[in-house]
């Protein structure tokens, strides 16, 4: 599940990014493939399971218009405008070019696409599906002749496009999904969801040294930004061993499981661009395949990470206590009692209706990586569902780096895993957008030293060489 990933933190992202700006005759008409309303409508339902719309269009700008930056660990990677316009988006897309930028992640000018754009997730896309995507995007998106206002701009070597070529022989699996025979159907359904367009290990899903996905631990937990989309296999205590299909199908459809967790950040809105809207049985498929994910534990879990905590009230012992001259010496009864006790109530239950969660049992808490908890405290949780607006205020512009540590600590050891904790610099970091990556300059090395080596083994085969030619 997202991510937004998402290279997303690694490269963040959603369906189709980086489909080419550059466009190119057309030799094959949406009519060519034999497009009808209900092949539309089902093409729109494939694109939301792949949740374009949240990497393509920008805050309050126009569906698939592109234009948002995606940060990676090599610098943003700027999506593309991928509605039918002729001029700035992919109307003359034939069929074939739009299936090797999906499945491939080649754009129609030949260039290839950045892995922002999870192609080796969309690989395994069948040829109906992706006839059906194409007939979406090329009749069902209004096109939008105008250009994002910036473009993907890489240091070197990244902006040699020419190198994924190397990168797709070594991680791109170019077979599309095969049936498990030994499987059932709903299981089968919910891999070719989970796996495929939903793009789950995008984000929840470690990486190696060159980016790739480490199928070895497939949806062991992965980073996402400043954001950690956590371990979702079978594990019972690191993982989702624990949830029921019915808890999981809630959470994709409301982003709450009842003392279990709420979906924040990317995940939150994978659930509302994207998993709300998909059928109640294909959420129950893609619930059951990620239940027999093989389970990957961390030893630092030695519980279910939501089955941390208690009720507890401790304001009782700030009570006509005067505040600090320095707000950062506040206490972190003191931060609760000022900023989170009036919705989530003294002792962490929650608020009276049931609105918001309580801080115990609670996932967000209970995880040996605090990252997502001091992310929502910066940013806070902002939700529009069909009934309701759910509404966690930021404290980025209210709380110092030393307040939202105080409080953090003081949560955590409350109400969650006590082994986990946040520090000073982790909230500076995360507030300044995550850490700085070496990649760039890893990589940049790496080419010098192997010109190096050539350089060198020319000059010893030139030396040798001399040393043969006979003098005259």
């Amino acid at each position: 599940m997202r991510s937004p990933l998402c290279l997303h933190g690694l490269l963040g992202a959603s369906v189709l990014a980086l489909l080419s700006l550059n466009v190119y005759a057309a030799t094959e008409n949406v009519a060519a493939v034999g497009a009808d309303a209900d092949m539309v409508k089902r093409g729109q339902y494939l694109a939301t399971a792949g949740d374009c719309i949240a990497c393509h269009s920008t805050p309050h700008g126009k569906p698939m218009a592109g234009g948002l930056a995606l940060p990676t660990p090599i610098g943003d990677i700027i999506a593309t405008n991928i509605t039918p316009s002729k001029t700035h988006g992919i109307g003359n897309y034939t069929l074939e070019q739009f299936s090797n930028a999906l499945r491939k992640g080649v754009r129609a000018d030949g260039q290839r696409l950045y892995p922002a754009m999870p192609y080796t997730s969309y690989a395994l896309v069948s040829d109906d599906d992706t006839k059906a995507m194409y007939a979406y995007f090329m009749n069902g998106v209004q096109a939008v002749d105008a250009a994002p206002t910036q473009s993907t701009s890489l240091p070197f070597p990244f902006n040699i496009r020419l190198s994924m070529a190397a990168w797709n022989i070594l991680f791109l699996d170019s077979k599309p999904f095969v049936v498990d025979s030994s499987k059932s159907v709903e299981w089968n359904r919910g891999a070719y969801l989970s796996r495929g367009l939903a793009h789950c290990s995008t984000c929840h899903t470690p990486r190696n040294m060159m980016m790739a996905e480490n199928l070895s631990k497939e949806l062991a937990g992965g980073d996402v930004g400043v954001w950690h989309a956590p371990n979702i296999t079978s594990d019972a205590n690191s993982g989702i061993g624990g949830w029921s299909e019915q808890e999981l199908v809630n959470y994709m459809q409301t982003g709450r499981a009842t003392d279990k967790g709420q979906a924040s950040g990317p995940m939150a809105e994978a659930v509302d661009h994207s998993l709300r809207h998909l059928t109640p049985e294909d959420l129950r498929a893609i619930a059951v395949y990620i239940q027999s994910v093989p389970a990957v534990h961390d030893a630092a879990d030695s519980r279910p990470v939501y089955a941390w905590g208690s009720a507890k009230n401790e304001l009782n012992t700030i009570r006509g206590m005067p505040l600090p001259k320095d707000l950062n010496q506040m206490t972190g009864p003191q931060l609760y009692d000022a900023h989170c006790a009036t919705c989530h109530q003294a002792s962490a239950q929650g608020s009276f209706d049931g609105g918001l969660p309580p801080l115990f049992h609670n996932t967000a808490l209970g995880r040996s990586n605090s990252n997502n908890l001091v992310m929502v405290m910066l940013d806070g949780i902002q939700r529009q569902t069909e009934t309701e607006e759910i509404l966690m205020p930021g404290f980025k512009n209210a709380l110092s780096d030393q307040q939202i540590a105080t409080l953090g600590i003081y949560l955590i050891k409350q109400y969650g895993n006590p082994a986990s904790t946040v520090t000073v610099d982790q909230v500076k970091t995360l507030r300044a957008g995550g850490g700085a990556s070496n990649l760039a300059l890893l990589a940049q090395v790496g080419i010098a030293a192997i010109a190096i080596v050539i350089l060198a083994v020319l000059l010893l085969f030139m030396r040798r060489r001399r040393r043969n030619t006979p003098s005259t």
